[in-house]
């Protein structure tokens, strides 16, 4: 799964001060040492800032008109492509995070696209009713969302990945496609992590199911180059503005 070289950066546009679905393309980047510009967190003077968000929405780079970010910009080919897990399945063998076999591959985009769904129902735990009101305006029907999430969605979705793991003999119960890492590991990550920050409780309690799921975010975490990275300013803090946040009353 070797990484092919670039000499021109590729373009990453999204939303500067939250981790979001963005976050997961940032740590395939990272991860992989590819060389990449976050536009919108690079100075308004230099066609950064938000401004470079929209101006992608509005089909300013080219290619089909994205729907919503994240998108990335590929200078070295041209290509342009929006959605995390299209980003992804894009980026996965040119960077080195996908197995070589179609098969593997489609088994990886598979996942990434349930963590598509799961990232989905994260959301709607704080925004029920709709992305237009703020959680204050929502906190009767994001209390009943959440417990509906913590006792049935949050569980399932961990126990069939706890499954995957165990199943795959390949790596020896490591990485969930084939023997190597590959981006929708570095995905699991990003979802116990985010888990941890808005639903502590939750996740302590199911901890005992999902113990090869704890055990990838940790080997996820140590490899060297996240680690730099988990570590460094660029890594954006969780807050109450991305997909995961930390509402206690939605944790209990």
């Amino acid at each position: 799964m070797a990484a092919t070289k670039r000499t021109k950066p590729y373009e990453l546009y999204y939303w500067p001060n939250i981790q979001g679905r963005g976050e997961l393309v940032r740590l395939a980047l990272e991860e992989a040492g590819a060389p990449y510009v976050d536009v919108a967190r690079t100075p308004k003077s230099k066609g950064g800032g938000v401004e470079a968000i929209l101006r992608a929405l509005r089909g300013g780079l080219g290619g089909a008109m994205p729907f919503a970010p994240p998108v990335l910009r590929s200078p070295s080919d041209g290509v342009v492509v929006a959605h995390t897990a299209a980003v992804l399945a894009y980026l996965g063998p040119r960077v080195g995070l996908v197995p070589k076999g179609e098969a593997s591959r489609l088994e990886v985009h598979q996942h990434q696209l349930t963590i598509t769904d799961l990232f989905a129902e994260v959301h709607d735990t704080h925004h029920p009713l709709g992305t237009s009101l703020y959680y204050e305006d929502q906190k009767a029907a994001a209390r009943k969302r959440a417990a509906l999430f913590r006792k049935e969605r949050m569980s399932k979705f961990l126990r069939y990945f706890e499954r995957v793991l165990a199943a795959n003999t390949a790596s020896k119960q490591r990485w969930l496609v084939g023997k190597e890492r590959t981006y929708v590991d570095l995905s699991l990550f990003q979802v116990i992590e985010g888990l941890s920050y808005a639903f502590p409780r939750a996740l302590d309690e199911l901890a005992p199911e999902i113990p090869r799921l704890l055990e990838l975010h940790v080997r996820v975490a140590s490899r060297p180059n996240l680690a730099e990275y988990l570590s460094s300013d660029r890594r954006i803090a969780f807050n109450e503005e991305g997909i995961f946040r930390r509402y206690p009353a939605l944790d209990r």
